[in-house]
Formats: C-alpha cells, sequence, structure tokens
C-alpha cells in the first residue's frame, strides 16, 4: 500500500480529520496516511492550491493525494481523479486541479456523479474504494471514463496593467510570512530582467530580491522565493503579515490585499 496524503479545510476543531481517516483505515488498514494541512481557509481556492503544488513534489510514485477542500460546492458533487508524475490525485470537481496545475495534468478520469443526500461518509467510502482498487489496477482497468476539468477563475492569476501587476497574498506560514499567488516563471517572464520595486506600507518599496533572510538584518523586509516558487515577503526574524498589515487575500478585500509589483 502506498502513501495517502490529505489536504482539507476541515481544521482540527472537531473530529472530521479524525473521521476520515478512520474510514480510509477501514477499507486499508495497512495505509500510511500523512496530512499536508487541515488549516486551509474555508473556500480559499487560492491557498489550497498553493500547500498542494508546494508539498506533492516531495512525495514518491504512486502515492494518492486526497482533496476534501470544498467538497460540497456544487449541487451535484462530481468526484475525479487525476494523474501526474506517477502520482494520482483525488479531488471534488470545484476548480481546484485546474488552478494547481492549469493544463499539466497527464489524465483526468470521472469516478462518479453524486446524487443528493450526500454524506461526508459517503464520499469518503467511494475514495477508499478507488484507492484500494488503484492497488492492483490502472484507471483505464477500473472503467473510468476521461472527463474535462472544471476551469479555475481567472482572476485568481496576477494582474498585468502595462508594466506592473498586482497579485494577492494566498497564505501566511507560521512564521507570518506572506506567500503571494506570483511564481518565479511567472515574474521572470513578465519582467524580463527588468527592475522593480513592490510598495509595501507608507511608501516604502522593496526593490531587489533575496535569496534567504539573512541578506537582510534583523527587522529589515526582504522579497524572495520561497523553496515552492512562490514570491514571499518576509521581515528576517520578525512577523511580516502583523507589521506590514497584510492579510489573506478574500474577495470582499480585493483592493486591501492587492499587492503591486512595478517594473522599470
Amino acid at each position: 500500500m502506498g502513501i495517502i496524503t490529505l489536504l482539507s479545510d476541515l481544521g482540527l476543531q472537531d473530529a472530521s480529520v479524525a473521521s476520515a481517516k478512520a474510514i480510509l483505515i477501514q477499507g486499508m488498514p495497512e495505509a500510511e496516511i500523512i496530512d499536508i494541512s487541515h488549516q486551509v481557509e474555508p473556500y480559499h481556492l487560492l491557498q489550497a492550491a498553493y500547500l498542494l503544488t508546494a508539498s506533492y513534489k516531495n512525495f514518491p510514485p504512486g502515492t494518492c493525494h486526497v482533496l476534501l477542500f470544498d467538497i460540497f460546492s456544487e449541487k451535484h458533487p462530481r468526484l475525479i481523479l487525476a494523474a501526474k508524475d506517477q502520482q494520482y490525485f483525488i479531488s471534488p470537481d470545484n476548480g481546484l486541479l485546474s488552478l494547481s496545475f492549469g493544463t499539466t495534468l497527464e489524465h483526468v478520469w470521472k469516478c462518479i456523479d453524486f446524487e443528493p443526500p450526500l454524506g461526508f461518509k459517503d464520499w469518503l467510502k467511494e475514495i477508499a474504494s478507488i484507492i484500494k482498487k488503484l492497488q492492483q489496477n490502472t484507471p483505464s482497468d477500473l472503467g473510468l471514463e476521461t472527463c474535462q476539468l472544471q476551469h479555475a477563475p481567472q482572476h485568481y492569476q496576477p494582474h498585468i496593467l502595462g508594466n506592473a501587476m498586482e497579485c494577492q497574498v494566498i497564505h501566511i506560514d507560521r512564521f507570518e510570512n506572506v506567500v503571494l499567488n506570483l511564481t518565479q516563471q511567472q515574474f521572470d517572464t513578465i519582467g524580463r530582467g527588468r527592475g522593480f520595486y513592490i510598495a509595501y506600507m507608507r511608501g516604502e518599496q522593496i526593490q531587489q530580491l533575496s535569496t534567504h533572510y539573512q541578506h537582510v538584518r534583523n527587522g529589515d523586509v526582504l522579497c524572495r522565493f520561497n523553496s515552492a516558487g512562490y514570491m514571499e515577503i518576509a521581515i528576517n526574524h520578525g512577523k511580516a503579515a502583523s507589521l506590514l498589515g497584510l492579510r489573506l487575500h478574500k474577495e470582499k478585500d480585493q483592493i486591501y490585499n492587492t499587492i503591486k509589483i512595478v517594473f522599470e
């Protein structure tokens, strides 16, 4: 039995995560279950996609990633199975996989279209059944039909305005480092080697990239690309989110959370 990971917005305040693991283990007692995170902000598609893309490459071939994020977002939820880099992703068709991987997924199959009434246990039991069958079979052997993913909304991407980009805060880690929805590849493509500045508060600016936190003095602000390849604003030995007044992007606070990067 390979590794099963769990990523969800279930939180840790109640027994939901334990119940999910219990249902999976009943069907696969030998399963090794690893938590990616259960602290995804509810309905925050960008944060869920970031945590998935930041973690999955560290797992070995054959890993099954179970995504329990916003599973009842649709009136008739669809459970899908996708493959990439010799790993499997089992998820509701709610835009998470398309936002995470774009068009780079190698295969996508429809597992089941659920009809109401649908419970949490029904969802988990179907996932357990699929994973168990995948141990001895390929998705084609299971008779699953291929399908197209629901597209992620375009406004989740950085917004380009002439020589500038507007980015959103998609994650704040335990140290209050602030992660933006901008990858190094996107930055290099749009910036084309030009100088830049990020105006972050009261007219102060960041005008260079750092490779690690010690490139600036304690208490100074820095900008870097983290190990997942996303732009991060941090303070060396400080809490950037609190001190700079930045918080996780939410639709109603879009103007407040927009961070502009200007190329010169």
